[in-house]
């Protein structure tokens, strides 16, 4: 099987990011893996994708340190990418918006050039646009969600906070890994005004009333084909709890993982979620939870499986690539199967 991994570029990767661990993985099992920057997708006059894509060295499989260098240090060779058998989008557009907001949609648009020529392209990108915001949120029942504005009037922010004496939740429609993510106190509301055009620099504003059960951190729950991964009845999950002095429960703003078990509000959530993450065709998704409500739904570039399989006990990789193998055994049966299909079966 041959794999592309997108990525934004490879500076921002690390040998315990998810991405590392399924090119490892893979590289395990003999297939071929390349890494596409989203720099670097091109198409010329004869219709074919192509790309100056990094391969991965065959025996560079001692571990994760060695497989990235290895990476890293290979020469990028120009080819097609419609050989490959799956184009994988790990790449986080958020991470492009501030310095080159060209690249945060462009692997979604090459992408649907790879799908026509007979790609699988996990997730499929036009779930990924339907989803490429924190507004893809709304789409769901409202009894799962949080009491929520989406706006960019200050006054109409500032009534929703007043109206939330508890605490208010401030962050950017679009974005991701906790930056510009605001807890907002009754004290804090002087400066409530700078914290809400900070925020809006970058566009829409989210307000979310604070979830009690956050305080002790949320749940990051990886999902794979619209149901809870799970392997050997161990399902993929890990609290996420906030480090001291911090409200954000992000692992790159320094929160730290802990086990925690599934619960019925959590089982209920995910089933109300399957029918709509199938029907965008979303393989790999990851969502966060606090209490009986879903925070957020992260579609692009979905992590955690290291900070999981630390606390769970459990790699979870050898499940994703087992996934993948199978959609191409479909795929390769000349049956003309719908990208979005077999990104959830």
């Amino acid at each position: 099987m041959k794999i592309g991994f997108v990525i934004n570029d490879f500076e921002r990767e690390k040998p315990g990011y998810t991405t590392t661990r399924l090119a490892l993985e893979a590289m395990r099992r003999g297939h071929e893996v390349r890494y596409v920057p989203v720099t670097r997708f091109s198409r010329g006059s004869d219709d074919r994708l192509g790309a100056h894509a990094s391969f991965v060295p065959p025996d560079a499989i001692d571990g994760p340190d060695e497989m990235l260098e290895a990476v890293r240090q290979a020469p990028a060779r120009r080819g097609a990418l419609d050989d490959l058998d799956v184009l994988m989008l790990r790449n986080d557009p958020a991470d492009d918006f501030p310095d080159r907001p060209w690249a945060r949609l462009a692997p979604l648009n090459f992408a649907r050039f790879a799908m026509e020529a007979g790609v699988l392209v996990l997730n499929d990108p036009d779930g990924l646009l339907r989803n490429v915001n924190k507004l893809s949120l709304e789409h769901y029942p409202q009894a799962i969600r949080p009491r929520s504005l989406i706006s960019r009037d200050i006054d109409e922010i500032m009534s929703f906070c007043a109206d939330h004496p508890g605490g208010s939740v401030l962050k950017p429609l679009a974005g991701s890994g906790g930056r510009k993510v605001f807890f907002v106190r009754e004290e804090d509301h002087p400066n409530l005004k700078q914290i809400i055009r900070a925020i809006l620099n970058d566009g829409y504003l989210l307000a979310q009333e604070v979830v009690p059960e956050a305080a002790e951190g949320d749940v990051r729950v990886m999902l794979m084909n619209g149901d809870m991964l799970e392997v050997g009845g161990k399902a993929a999950l890990m609290r996420r709890r906030p480090a001291e002095g911090e409200t954000r429960s992000n692992i790159r703003q320094g929160a730290t993982a802990e086990k925690v078990e599934v619960s019925d509000a959590i089982r209920s959530i995910v089933e109300q979620l399957r029918p709509r993450i199938v029907a965008d065709g979303l393989f790999l998704v990851g969502i966060d939870v606090a209490g009986s409500k879903l925070l957020e739904v992260n579609v692009f570039s979905p992590g955690g499986l290291g900070s999981i399989h630390r606390v769970v006990g459990v790699d979870f990789a050898p499940a994703i690539i087992d996934s993948m193998e199978r959609k191409v055994r479909h795929r390769q049966s000349g049956y003309p199967w719908p990208n979005a299909f077999l990104n959830t079966i």
